[in-house]
């Protein structure tokens, strides 16, 4: 049955954020990526109204590329590289928000989230890309950042990397029911949704510190790159500067971006908290230099050394880690604080 352009532009305009206009068409990868990203953030539903005839034709068109057999390599898209690398990053950081408490996070959790989001984007449209391969470039890197947040970023790359290397066309396949592909979308976004929610609404707490940790850390490895933080930090501060642009009041009085002042100021304090505690960990005043930090964590590091107390083993471990923790937390140069204004 032909798709009707105007019924897919009625759908995208009423619907286009979830993807309705994208199950229409039979696009069931594109729609489930709209669904758990709401349209690419918006700027992918809006930037999409100029591609609909496109997809339509596709969609009319199967039939007879079906009757083609062979067909070349699909083009190299640098778009579809960076939508990869992007929702990679978003799986990984939804996947340490509310699956890091897990056993073995960092070497099976966190490289499968971030492989699954680089496939979803490969597997938008007519292409898709080597299940395996994809996924064991995550599973390869994740080791060489274990337990470290910013992990996300190598692995993402690796992974997006494998899934141009090995893309392709999709293999013919018979049309499915309505009910079918639903059913199948429905499961994928419970599996995504399903442990954010329970986080988010059974340990909110945690589950806002975690954040604010995983954001304070992000934004300290990107000050290491003055140009990739600054536009890390413009990305954060552009809803108040759209609020500025729309409304044209600078004073920065509306409720909602008070909040979001809020959470902007709460990610610093968070990381100036882990300072002032690693800190006490190590026994040293605010402010102490760098060589005193290097000093005295030797010493703390050759007496509560596991191998040096076997007595205390439980004890030893714990207070090695909290040294291990604190260095690393100091190692870190403290970045000023951006400007709101």
């Amino acid at each position: 049955m032909a798709k009707g352009l105007l019924v897919t532009y009625a759908l995208w305009a009423l619907g286009g954020p979830v993807g309705l206009h994208h199950l229409y068409l039979g696009r069931d990868s594109h729609a489930l990526l709209w669904m758990l990203t709401l349209g690419g953030g918006g700027l992918g539903w809006l930037w999409e109204f100029w591609k609909l005839p496109g997809f339509v034709a596709q969609a009319n068109g199967v039939q007879a590329r079906k009757q083609r057999p062979g067909e070349g390599r699909p083009p190299l898209s640098i778009l579809r590289f960076a939508a990869q690398m992007t929702v990679g990053i978003y799986f990984g950081l939804v996947a340490l928000i509310s699956l890091s408490s897990m056993a073995n996070f960092y070497i099976v959790g966190l490289p499968l989230a971030v492989g699954l989001g680089v496939l979803l984007v490969a597997a938008v449209g007519d292409q898709t890309s080597d299940f395996k391969n994809t996924l064991g470039a995550a599973f390869l890197t994740s080791p060489v950042f274990y337990g470290r947040p910013i992990a996300i970023l190598p692995i993402s790359l690796a992974a997006s990397l494998t899934a141009q290397k090995h893309r392709r066309y999709k293999a013919l396949a018979e049309s499915e029911t309505l009910s079918v592909r639903l059913y199948r979308m429905g499961l994928a976004y419970l599996a995504f949704t399903g442990p954010l929610a329970y986080s988010v609404l059974c340990n909110t707490a945690a589950t806002v510190n975690y954040v604010a940790e995983t954001l304070g850390s992000f934004l300290s490895w990107v000050s290491f790159f003055p140009l990739v933080g600054h536009l890390v930090e413009s990305a954060l501060l552009l809803p108040c500067r759209i609020w500025w642009l729309l409304v044209g009041d600078p004073s920065f009085n509306g409720s909602q971006f008070q909040e979001w002042e809020k959470l902007y100021e709460f990610v610093h304090s968070f990381q100036d908290e882990k300072r002032q505690l690693a800190y006490q960990v190590l026994g040293l005043p605010e402010g102490a230099t760098n060589e005193e930090v290097h000093r005295s964590y030797r010493d703390l590091v050759k007496v509560w050394h596991p191998d040096h107390n076997r007595h205390q083993t439980e004890e030893a471990q714990r207070r090695f880690l909290e040294i291990q923790a604190a260095y690393e937390v100091l190692s870190q140069p403290k970045r000023p604080r951006a400007s709101w204004r």
